[in-house]
């Protein structure tokens, strides 16, 4: 499925081919987040991706860069996470040594102009502002602070807007300089590619330059934080995710929790949207998902509520909880959801830009890369019984953590309503 070379001093490569696909997508995983960051530098992992598409030596504006990929058709993007920074370009096959170089200079050469970095500053702090005036991302916030502390896993990405203000122009240069090494990049490629033929694009966009995993503080022991947060928000509709700590990245259960997240909470088949959406008309949109770091997880719970529903809701989804951990999931259910685990993941190979994005994520971040064979065999070994058990060990009063925006006065009760009956 996938070929890997690392090279001397310079990116690890790793790429997979698909015979007759007319795109190739390319990632370049910066191996270094905003777990990074020291308080008074928050924000600067984030910050750096911005920067870096403002120009490079080769790209001297922002409209220079994405006018390259654009004018042919293709589309270029970056996300910062906790762990990494990921760069990627989706383009024709003709057209991989272009996207190849763009992303290059992102990474190993960016201009960083001290005008552009000020100007920055407004753009980042009007992002900031967006997730705080959208309920459902302010709850999302305030849940990684109450389940990860006030850590490095529990700060927003992006920072606060003070801290944007007041970040120095040094503390972004020498983030880049230590961490965005050739050495410390990953670069997934996936198309009708020759993996010879990447290594010589890679060699001649990224160069070579020391680098290696940087050093991060462990994860506190969780759950860090309070036990509920509020924010208080004269809203019409009313958010909350509650969620207790679940598994770090490559652990032996990680096949079970994806199939025990999917019985929960993922997708419409779900028995949180068949309970809570769809026979108790509680929520609109609700559903689970999972997080985990390299020590470090948690698996939580969204929804949007009418506030004066909030505690019947809560109650709703504390009792889908507890049923987990209670009963084993019946055979029938259970083949459904790996089913649904094991076609998504086959769908999604058969499109450049995820399949760069799975052996890319792999190589970067994982203990080891899987083939798809291997993955599909992982979730069809998952029992009933693997999933009661781990839920058992997930699911505990006191492991419980839950983030409302709402108005204050119908959020009143809700700490005390969090305990699993």
């Amino acid at each position: 499925m996938f070929e890997r070379t690392a090279l001397p001093d310079g990116p690890r490569v790793i790429s997979a081919r698909l015979p007759g696909a007319r795109s190739v997508s390319i990632t370049a995983y910066v191996l270094a987040g905003s777990r990074l960051e020291t308080p008074d530098e928050a924000g600067v992992a984030h910050f750096m991706e911005h920067i870096t598409f403002k120009g490079t030596a080769a790209y001297p504006s922002a409209r220079a860069i994405s006018e390259a990929i654009e004018g042919v058709g293709g589309s270029l993007n970056a996300a910062t996470d906790r762990e990494s920074t990921v760069y990627w370009a989706r383009v024709p096959r003709r057209e991989a040594a272009r996207a190849m170089d763009v992303l290059g200079e992102l990474i190993v050469r960016p201009t960083l102009d001290e005008g552009e970095i000020d100007h920055e500053r407004t753009v980042i702090i009007e992002e900031i502002r967006s997730y705080l005036d959208d309920p459902a991302e302010w709850a999302q916030i305030l849940f990684q602070l109450a389940m990860f502390g006030p850590t490095a896993l529990g700060r927003e990405i992006c920072g606060d807007e003070e801290g944007i203000r007041r970040l120095p122009q040094s503390a972004i240069r020498e983030f880049w300089r230590r961490a965005y090494r050739p050495a410390n990049v990953v670069v997934a490629a996936a198309g009708d590619v020759d993996h010879g033929a990447l290594l010589e694009l890679v060699r001649g966009a990224f160069g070579t330059g020391d680098g290696g995993r940087l050093p991060f503080e462990p994860a506190p022991a969780l759950p860090a934080g309070e036990r509920f947060l509020l924010g208080s928000r004269a809203t019409s509709q009313a958010h909350l995710a509650v969620g207790v700590p679940a598994l770090r990245r490559d652990h032996p259960q990680t096949w079970v929790l994806t199939v025990l997240n999917t019985i929960l909470g993922d997708g419409m088949s779900s028995r949180l949207f068949l309970t809570v959406r769809e026979e108790k008309a509680l929520a609109y949109d609700i559903g689970s998902g999972v997080t985990d770091y390299a020590d470090a997880g948690a698996l939580a719970i969204s929804a949007g509520v009418d506030p004066h529903q909030l505690q019947p809701a809560l109650r709703a989804i504390l009792a889908e909880i507890a049923t987990l951990r209670e009963t084993l999931v019946p055979p029938d259910e259970l083949a459904k959801a790996k089913a649904y685990v094991s076609g998504g993941l086959e769908l999604r190979m058969e499109e450049t830009r995820h399949l760069a994005s799975w052996i890319g994520g792999q190589e970067a971040l994982h203990e080891r890369v899987y083939t798809l064979d291997e993955a599909l065999a992982a979730v069809e070994a998952v029992s009933a019984e693997d999933v009661r058990k781990l839920a058992g060990e997930l699911f505990l009063d006191e492991r419980l953590r839950l983030a409302v925006v709402a108005p204050a006065r119908l959020a009143r009760g809700l700490e005390r309503a969090l305990r699993l009956p």
